[in-house]
């Protein structure tokens, strides 16, 4: 059977829709369904678009229906963290809504919020459905994670997760501690690897705010100098960053068995491979780029061919 992977939706269900027309999906019985295919949702289904409850209600019945499989990305972890109180902060919530933080935190999930206000027991349902994601697939002939596949972090977290990969409640509470194994675990596995930036170089992200890590281009082979694996918003901003290396154990090889999918990174331009068999299907659909597939079939290497934009119309 054909695998569809599909990029972040982040509330576009216009594009959803649009896209899965184009894949060969039609309605029946309520869902999405393809005749000889089936979906995988990279994760990132709420935060920033216009239609967040429609885009969870299709993903949601492809997956009931069994016409899609769908894994968490950072948005529904953190979606579950704003919504649980903190155990050990009577009043407080795992993420923080009051001060410069929860202002920051209620801002970039305030589209989502928006659109469940008054809502309360959808809101718990959806919350309890976003604890059902795995935190990845690992298919015999594929692995689909939402920002970074780390081997080391995998096998650690294994023991903690159900069966299926998915969250306990112990393990959010954890994954929601700075400074725990979980909470790094976890934090690579759905927002990738970041490291500090020398002193004194500093960079603004997509939203505008200063940063002083930068996410790593950890699929990269041979040099691992800041200027050549950092994941800036252009070129320029990572010719200014020094030469130097970065600790080895930072960023440990990427050597995959299988190709490997995700999502996360808001990339730009003509969607293709970034290694022979590693593949990003995020090109920014949350805002102005088209919401991208990948069409996988059983061998051979990843061809930017297969690539489905739901800008190809």
């Amino acid at each position: 059977m054909s695998l569809h992977i599909i990029g972040d939706t982040h509330g576009q269900a216009g594009k959803l829709k649009a896209l899965l027309r184009q894949l060969g999906y039609q309605q029946r019985q309520g869902a999405y369904r393809h005749p000889d295919a089936r979906a995988i949702f990279v994760g990132d289904f709420i935060d920033r678009g216009p239609h967040q409850l429609e885009t969870l209600d299709i993903v949601r019945r492809m997956v009931d229906a069994g016409s899609a499989l769908a894994i968490m990305g950072n948005h529904e972890f953190n979606a579950i963290a704003w919504h649980t109180p903190d155990p050990d902060a009577p009043g407080e919530y795992l993420r923080p809504r009051g001060g410069l933080k929860g202002d920051k935190n209620r801002s970039q999930h305030q589209a989502f919020l928006a659109e469940l206000q008054d809502q309360p027991a959808r809101h718990a349902d959806i919350i309890a459905w976003f604890k059902t994601l795995p935190l990845w697939l690992d298919l015999p002939g594929l692995r689909v994670v939402h920002a970074c596949w780390h081997e080391g972090h995998v096998q650690a977290l294994r023991p903690l997760l159900t069966p299926a990969h998915q969250l306990t409640d112990a393990v959010i509470v954890q994954a929601s501690r700075a400074g725990s194994a979980a909470f790094q675990a976890v934090e690579t596995l759905l927002k990738g690897i970041e490291v500090p930036l020398p002193d004194g170089h500093s960079f603004h992200d997509k939203d505008g705010h200063v940063r002083h890590n930068v996410r790593v281009r950890w699929w990269l082979p041979g040099e691992q100098s800041y200027r050549h694996l950092a994941l800036l918003p252009d070129a320029a901003a990572r010719a200014a960053l020094p030469d130097t290396l970065i600790p080895a154990h930072t960023v440990p090889p990427f050597a995959p068995g299988k190709p490997l999918f995700f999502g996360h990174y808001w990339m730009t331009g003509t969607p293709g491979p970034l290694h022979p068999l590693a593949a990003c299907v995020d090109y920014s659909a949350g805002k102005h780029g088209p919401l991208v597939a990948y069409h996988w079939e059983q061998g051979g290497p990843l061809e930017a061919a297969r690539f489905v934009s739901s800008a190809d119309t």
